[in-house]
């Protein structure tokens, strides 16, 4: 299961993530779209250096060196800037999707993709499907890339989800939202587990 990152300062926000590691949280991903490089810099800093490995960097890319990072993510609008023979600058790569078409023709550089939103949207207001993702999944072809569901995944639809052949779910909104992130993510992790080896 993965947790993205609010995309603004939330308080106690490192205390969460910390216990969110604590917890089992096997990949943090920092979606952080309007903080400079030293803002970023110290935010990666106010975390445990024991879980930079589960560490997933959205933006300030060069910043992977610095911190020896193992992971970067790149955005649709990112992505199509890059030729088809890019090196993976670090060991693992994921990106972001909004169709199943998109899904199909992605190169095999990449470790997982985001697809989404499946759901209405828990963090961001009347951002909703406009298609039928979970229908479209009989159309999967790429099978070498993992396929995590994302936008308004929440405990209530994780196994509705990941019974119709997602790979995995990310979340943020029932996360951040909640008045009790730990509580509702260890709820969304249970049922994880209960699908998925």
């Amino acid at each position: 299961m993965i947790v993205i990152s609010n995309p603004t300062e939330i308080a106690n926000e490192h205390q969460i993530i910390q216990a969110l590691f604590e917890e089992g949280l096997e990949l943090f991903h920092i979606r952080k779209p309007d903080a400079s490089e030293e803002e970023l810099r110290f935010y990666i800093n106010a975390i445990d250096p024991k879980y930079h490995s589960k560490l997933v960097l959205h933006q300030q890319h060069h910043l992977v060196e610095e911190f020896q990072l193992e992971r970067l993510h790149f955005t649709e609008k990112v992505r199509r800037t890059f030729p088809d023979d890019f090196q993976k600058p670090v060991s693992f790569l994921s990106t972001s999707v909004h169709t199943m078409a998109d899904f199909n023709n992605l190169s095999e550089r990449y470790d997982y993709a985001f697809i989404s939103p499946i759901y209405p949207s828990i963090s961001k207001l009347d951002y909703k499907p406009t298609q039928n993702l979970l229908e479209q999944t009989k159309e999967r072809t790429n099978w070498k890339t993992k396929w995590i569901a994302l936008g308004g995944i929440s405990a209530e639809n994780i196994a509705a989800t990941l019974t119709r052949g997602f790979d995995d779910v990310a979340l943020l909104g029932t996360i951040w939202n909640s008045t009790n992130p730990i509580k509702n993510f260890k709820k969304c992790q249970k049922i994880v587990h209960t699908y998925l080896p």
